[in-house]
């Protein structure tokens, strides 16, 4: 059953001293897509500035914008309403002949080499293998993405951006960052291509209240192409449906990372990110 949500997500920095300049992109706006369309968007800054728009090479909306009013604050709030889809059927089409085939390995070649944060050591090579033995590749995957739910714990504060998936597996935890890159770094090493997801989840479950606005999150998981992409949530253990809403894709986090920039003046604190989720209908 689709979904309407409104998503409002505010990130502020505050400066130790006057910043002069900074140049800025946020990567905030949700997808339009066959299973999920954005009704509408905005992105504000404080201080204002003009932005200009853009698509990334992964298909992602940016907006860029640079602040040369001196500041000691910066704040961005994006909003935006979007209708979203039930989980995608599984793609049980895909053979292991197809994947290795020159024609599929040439199409999704830059999603089945491993990425920075997804180079698999031994240990995991090892898993993959013992996992996808006897299996189809649907099959390979699920088991794939099932054990690292079960073997990853969802611990804040147990990692930070630059954790690999060989790090986050070393320490059994993460946060959904780091599960996706460990979900990844196994699928890919058997021939799966495989992408990184990021955007927003409604907390609730099937019954959440319409006009009730709770406290939701950004969130990350991946898609595997095993005939037609199929997105799965290895944190929560289920398809990615309607509860989630799609932002950024790419090889890993790197690739979607949501605001990133430069200034030029004293160092910053970052204030704090809050998103707001409510389901419309």
């Amino acid at each position: 059953m689709s979904w309407r949500m409104r998503i409002r997500h505010t990130t502020g920095y505050r400066y130790d001293s006057e910043v002069t300049a900074s140049y800025n992109e946020a990567r905030l706006i949700p997808q339009t897509g066959l299973d999920q369309l954005t009704l509408e968007s905005t992105v504000t800054t404080r201080p204002e500035t003009r932005q200009q728009r853009y698509w990334d090479y992964w298909g992602t909306q940016v907006s860029s914008f640079d602040v040369h009013l001196p500041h000691t604050q910066l704040e961005i709030e994006a909003v935006s309403v979007v209708d979203t889809g039930d989980a995608q059927p599984i793609p049980d089409t895909a053979t292991w002949e197809l994947l290795r085939s020159d024609r599929v390995r040439d199409r999704w070649i830059e999603v089945l080499v491993p990425s920075a944060k997804t180079v698999p050591d031994d240990t995991l090579k090892d898993l993959a293998i013992e996992l996808v033995a006897g299996r189809s590749p649907y099959e390979a995957a699920l088991a794939i993405l099932e054990t690292v739910h079960d073997r990853v714990a969802y611990k804040p504060g147990s990692t930070g951006v630059s954790t690999s998936a060989n790090e986050a597996w070393g320490l059994q935890a993460g946060v959904c960052q780091d599960i996706a890159h460990v979900s990844l770094a196994l699928l890919r090493s058997v021939g799966i291509p495989a992408r990184y997801v990021s955007g927003y989840l409604h907390p609730g479950g099937e019954q959440a209240a319409i006009g009730e606005t709770v406290t939701g999150e950004s969130h990350a998981w991946v898609e595997a192409w095993l005939g037609s992409w199929w997105g799965y949530d290895p944190t929560n253990a289920c398809p990615a449906g309607e509860r989630h809403v799609i932002v950024a894709r790419g090889r890993d986090y790197t690739d979607v990372v949501p605001l990133k920039g430069v200034y030029a003046g004293g160092g910053s604190q970052k204030l704090g990110v809050t998103v707001e989720v409510t389901r419309l209908q």
